[in-house]
């Protein structure tokens, strides 16, 4: 088979298009323009929700013990920033500064969302490439996957602490299983929906089973993929904060759990901001990496627009 007649869009190389093309040019401005504009339509909305909230506070609708508004749990970031100190022993004590407390305590948690997004994503896509390609193993394993495909992923932390123990394998098992059963139907779904024109040309031109699934296949469902998998990041982060509450040993989830046991309400609503700005910025991650990767998608190219 001649491999130049079923390959993938190049990358471009050489001089950039941006700097020869006028039009080009003309839509990388707009493409900035267009990030700056959500920048500042994002930074509008949240300034807003504060605002309300912080209004609703001066005037005496809010208890500042119980929902105290972020002036206030802002305010002491070095001693809110205390309880972050991650350790696996009780009553240890760390010589680390608040803020080296905050960045390993994140990056605790990053880690875990990153283990279990992966494992799941590559093996939800290699199982639902499987299903399809071998007929006989999508016989017996997919009834099994559409059986435990609607347990909520809750309902695995038990088996996670039976299997695993306590420590970071059962929290990254909660994310990897809160993912690799979505992952792998919709993979299936999306297979079957690829055109089979391209398909059948596939065929004509001599394309091998492994050719057609790298050069048709794969370019066909990634898209789609991505945007699954970016839709279950969200639920990814909350179950991994459920997991670390039962006794990691550090993370996000566990300070939350200690937010609550001491009733601190300021703790509380300090860690719920760091999830959210994390979790904002891992889905930018996300989005960068998508749009790094799917290169042959219109919007993805230099001066394309989003």
């Amino acid at each position: 088979m001649n491999m130049n007649s079923l390959s993938k869009p190049a990358k471009v190389t050489g001089v950039s298009p941006v700097t020869n093309n006028p039009s080009v040019k003309k839509n990388h401005h707009r493409g900035w323009a267009a990030f700056f504009s959500r920048l500042a339509w994002g930074v509008a909305s949240v300034a807003l929700f504060a605002g309300i909230w912080e209004a609703i506070w001066a005037f005496g609708g809010l208890n500042p013990l119980l929902l105290p508004p972020p002036h206030i749990f802002l305010a002491n970031f070095a001693q809110q920033a205390q309880y972050f100190i991650p350790t696996d022993v009780i009553g240890q004590v760390s010589n680390d500064t608040a803020l080296l407390s905050l960045g390993k305590t994140i990056l605790a948690t990053v880690g875990r969302v990153m283990a279990g997004l992966t494992l799941g994503f590559v093996l939800s896509l290699v199982c639902g490439l499987a299903i399809c390609y071998f007929r006989l193993f999508g016989k017996l394993v997919l009834p099994t996957i559409t059986l435990l495909a609607p347990i909520s992923p809750i309902a695995w932390l038990p088996v996670a602490i039976f299997v695993f123990g306590i420590g970071n394998p059962p929290a990254i098992f909660m994310v990897f299983i809160s993912l690799f059963f979505v992952m792998t139907v919709s993979t299936i779904s999306q297979i079957e929906g690829v055109s089979k024109t391209h398909l059948n040309v596939a065929a004509v031109m001599g394309a091998s089973r492994a050719q057609t699934f790298r050069y048709v296949i794969l370019p066909a469902i990634l898209p789609s993929i991505f945007f699954v998998l970016r839709m279950n990041l969200f639920g990814a982060w909350m179950i991994v904060l459920v997991a670390e509450a039962t006794g990691v040993g550090s993370g996000l989830g566990q300070i939350v759990m200690q937010a609550r046991n001491t009733f601190n309400s300021s703790l509380s609503f300090f860690t719920m901001t760091i999830i959210g700005i994390t979790g904002f910025v891992f889905d930018l991650l996300l989005r960068y990496v998508q749009k790094k990767l799917l290169y042959w998608i219109p919007e993805n190219r230099p001066g394309g627009q989003k």
